[in-house]
């Protein structure tokens, strides 16, 4: 296993991996070697759920044939594997190989550097303009914000430089990565079909913000970030009746002669108060270019001809940058809150490291298996895709993904990685389950949901201070049912 993994990472950009193959090798290596024993035995010893759990799962009347179910205590013996070499759709659970790949592989102090360049690193004249174009290297920072932006121009104020000429964003470190947002589930609107780019700003998505105003009693639209070119049209119908939740907006993104326009519909409470959605509706280029345009002109400076795609030349130099998160950081938004856009940019991301510039999914693909593969874990019958599980061809085993979790236990990253799984009952996408004093916060877990697959894995913390892995997977039509008895099982895993 060792050999593996010394001849994997020795095919890979030294200057890319923040961490030993050596040290790594060493820590998995430990645990897969008693998953294997483990695995063996319960595939061929437990061809049953255990009475505690069998009315919990005939309660969902789905097809035994429809479960992957993997449980082993970490360290330990395998306690419970149905069908666990099948490969399934983990929808959103693909996250957990993702950031698990993109912190094994490129390290947690990991951050991306978005670059504003220039020949001769920034000249001007009397007049604070600036010879030559300003380049701007992207860098693909998956968290890169509006306020990232406007202070990244504001150092460029700082250095004297006011009037620009032409911006040239070069967005080299992808290949060709752009998705149709409406592909997926016909929701070309919708934050989390976001395409993926390089020079990515606010996930690419636009907040309409609203405000009541009692006495007329109307919802009065606000957009955020207001760039021109993005109008509302329609409205939110102002009810009377309780606030039960976060309301409910309709909206239409649509192509008009003078920009864009979101037509509203539906109606909100009163009682719920200013309430947020956030939609996209322009594409990431032009999504950019217009925050570019309204925020350098807030900063008082000026644009003679336009924003255009290209490369940076030799010659320009750095005038100055902005580094984003440690990647530590922002895998934990990547898994509590289940981010899809960003869980594609750290595959990519990964790809640009080991491939070089011009990362497209396949090559992200490759570098995960690799990756994974010179650690000891099992990936076959598996399909990475576009790395976040907003997919219908992903595909993961149970057994396999459980011995990535002991690989990732067993490590010294381990802390890192844990700590960027929903707590239960706590917060992430499992805040509301598992609210038991017995299972509160007793649990760290990703959770994966898709029109036809269900799936869940992590670690949950048993009540004898043992430590256990669990993977569940379902696909098909009623897949939803799943959801009672894999809370089944982490309570039954918690009183352990």
């Amino acid at each position: 296993m060792l050999m593996l993994f010394t001849s994997v990472v020795a095919s890979m950009p030294v200057s890319h991996l923040a961490v030993s193959a050596r040290k790594v090798a060493r820590s998995v290596g430990r645990g897969l070697a008693v998953a294997a024993l483990g695995l063996a035995a319960a595939v061929a010893g437990a061809q049953s759920l255990p009475s505690e759990l069998q009315g919990a799962w005939r309660a969902t009347k789905l097809p035994e044939q429809s479960l992957s179910l993997f449980v082993q205590e970490v360290g330990g013996p395998v306690l419970l594997a149905v069908n666990p070499a099948t490969p399934r759709n983990p929808a959103s659970v693909m996250k957990l190989v993702t950031t698990w790949a993109g912190l094994s592989g490129l390290g947690p102090e990991y951050v991306w550097r978005t670059h504003l360049l220039a020949r001769g690193g920034g000249v001007v004249d009397e007049q604070g303009t600036l010879s030559g174009p300003l380049y701007i290297q992207a860098a693909g920072d998956p968290s890169f914000t509006v306020q990232d932006l406007w202070l990244l121009l504001r150092e460029l104020r700082l250095r004297g430089i006011k009037n620009l000429g032409e911006v040239v964003v070069d967005r080299s470190r992808f290949g060709n990565v752009a998705i149709d947002p409406g592909a997926f589930d016909n929701s070309p609107d919708r934050p989390y079909n976001a395409s993926p780019d390089a020079m990515m700003v606010g996930l690419g998505a636009t907040r309409l913000l609203f405000q009541p105003d009692a006495r007329a009693k109307q919802w009065i639209p606000i957009v955020d970030p207001p760039v021109p070119g993005l109008r509302i049209t329609g409205q939110v119908a102002w009810s009377d009746a309780r606030c039960t939740g976060s309301p409910t907006v309709g909206t239409q993104v649509q192509g008009t002669a003078s920009g864009v326009e979101v037509l509203l519909s539906g109606n909100a409470p009163g009682e719920c108060g200013e309430f947020s959605v956030y939609r996209l509706a322009l594409s990431q280029p032009e999504h950019f270019s217009n925050l570019f345009r309204m925020l350098w002109r807030e900063l008082g400076g000026t644009l003679a001809r336009g924003i255009v795609a290209g490369k940076v030349p030799p010659e320009a130099k750095p005038v100055a940058w902005h580094d984003s998160r440690p990647l530590a950081d922002q895998i934990r938004i990547v898994n509590k809150q289940s981010n899809n856009v960003m869980a594609r940019h750290l595959l990519l991301t990964l790809a640009a490291e080991t491939s070089g510039p011009g990362a497209t999914v396949p090559a992200g693909e490759r570098a995960v298996l690799q990756l994974l593969q010179g650690q000891g874990v099992d990936t076959s019958g598996w399909v990475i895709g576009n790395g976040s599980g907003l997919s219908r061809e992903g595909r993961l085993t149970a057994s396999g993904l459980g011995g990535m979790l002991d690989a990732a236990w067993h490590s010294s990253l381990m802390p890192e990685f844990i700590s960027s799984l929903a707590i239960s009952g706590v917060d992430g996408t499992v805040r509301r389950r598992l609210r038991d004093d017995d299972v509160r916060g007793m649990a760290h877990l990703k959770t994966g949901t898709l029109r036809d697959a269900r799936a869940l894995a992590g670690y949950v913390l048993g009540a004898s201070g043992k430590r256990y892995i669990l993977v569940s997977m379902v696909n098909g039509d009623q897949a939803a049912a799943v959801r009672s008895f894999d809370d089944a099982v982490i309570r039954w895993l918690a009183a352990r």
